[in-house]
């Protein structure tokens, strides 16, 4: 049923991560799908003001934890290499990820999302921003 199935991660986030992780890699198995994973790594208005300080150095820096603790959830997933693959990215968390979708030709996402409150009601969330902006379909785990 699923070709390609797109898994948006927030590292620094495990309980959220570890609930799509589980439920694309149960879809997977079922369905034969490829797993990309993708971790958005937000520019701030803090960090662009703060490139004459080193801006490069840092987003280096966030680039390399990043892959590192991505290649370590890849490995543990036990699926074959030809079936996993991730990318990171700088930039708007919902823009970065629709993109990705269509970029990929992802027939799916599977994206975690934490219980709504005041907060996401008012502002909004990345997962509320993905259902209204992908063109597929998209799973909402909590």
């Amino acid at each position: 049923m699923y070709k390609t199935i797109l898994v948006p991660v927030d590292i620094s986030e495990e309980g959220l991560t570890n609930k799509a992780v589980d439920s694309a890699l149960k879809i997977a198995r079922e369905t034969g799908a490829k797993l990309h994973f993708l971790h958005v790594l937000p520019i701030s208005s803090a960090i662009i003001n703060a490139y004459a300080l080193g801006y490069m150095e840092i987003k280096d820096k966030a680039t390399i934890k990043a892959e590192q603790d991505l290649g370590k959830l890849v490995d543990s997933l036990g699926l074959p290499n030809e079936r996993i693959a991730y990318s990171i990215v700088f930039g708007s968390p919902r823009d970065e990820i629709t993109a990705a979708a269509d970029e990929i030709g992802a027939d799916l996402i599977v994206i975690g999302s934490r219980r709504p409150n005041i907060t996401t009601h008012l502002l909004g969330s990345n997962s509320s921003g993905i259902v209204r902006y992908a063109k597929v379909s998209v799973l909402v785990v909590r």
